[in-house]
């Protein structure tokens, strides 16, 4: 099988993020437009996608130590990026946080898949899970910026800046081989920013704001979301 270039690579990401925000789209409608709707939607679709997806991944791929250690950068990360932005702006922060969080947590994936390409057997795969992979992020961006209230055209420049970094760390990863400590140490960072954006931003920040029930309706909606991604890919 021909070996897929890290732009075509680049093209699928692109590909499986806009399906994915295509079906965030439409779930909006029944929200009836809600930005706290969709805000805890979003929260409780990444805290599940993290329970059911990333972190059980990470523990079975990296060393405990390493992404203890990235746990506690992120943390200290997120706090001195909360004040910083949070001082400048309400709502971007929120969607600024999620954004860097998902490209620290595509880094390792493309270097990696920069590592192996050279093995034509592994393009199939490789292009497979790409695809699949990366719907729940096309999903989660376009929930954040449709409960931020945020223009569409932004998301899609969102969406290009993950495929060009993609791409741009599998270009790297043929020069550069990254230790499984390092990428250990990168995904915890990513881990940590999602988690503490997705309760902290997403979730703690609309609890009071609307009655309870209704709370717990939209935060086990998305749960119940990122499950059936994870069961999909």
């Amino acid at each position: 099988m021909m070996k897929l270039s890290a732009i075509i690579l680049g093209g699928f990401l692109f590909i499986s993020v806009s399906v994915g925000g295509g079906f965030a789209l439409l779930v909006s409608k029944f929200f009836q437009h809600s930005n706290e709707g969709l805000a805890l939607l979003c929260g409780g679709f990444l805290v599940g996608l993290l329970a059911s997806d990333i972190i059980p991944s990470a523990f079975n791929m990296y060393e405990l130590p390493a992404l203890i250690i990235g746990g506690l950068i992120g943390y200290f990360l997120f706090r001195i990026m909360y004040q910083l932005l949070h001082s400048t702006s309400q709502n971007k922060p929120t969607i600024y946080l999620l954004l860097i969080g998902l490209f620290i947590h595509t880094i390792p994936l493309s270097l990696t898949i920069g590592n192996l390409s050279p093995d034509a057997s592994f393009g199939g795969t490789i292009t497979t899970s790409t695809i699949l992979h990366h719907l729940p992020e096309g999903f989660a961006l376009t929930s954040a910026f449709l409960s931020q209230g945020e223009k569409l055209w932004g998301l899609f420049i969102c969406f290009i800046g993950l495929s060009v970094c993609f791409s741009g760390f599998i270009w790297l990863g043929h020069l550069v081989h990254l230790t499984s400590r390092g990428q250990g140490v990168l995904i915890g960072v990513s881990i940590s920013l999602i988690a503490f954006t997705s309760v902290k931003e997403f979730i703690l920040h609309h609890i009071r704001v609307i009655p309870m029930r209704s709370v717990v309706t939209f935060t086990m909606t998305g749960y119940l979301l990122s499950i059936l991604f994870h069961l999909v890919h």
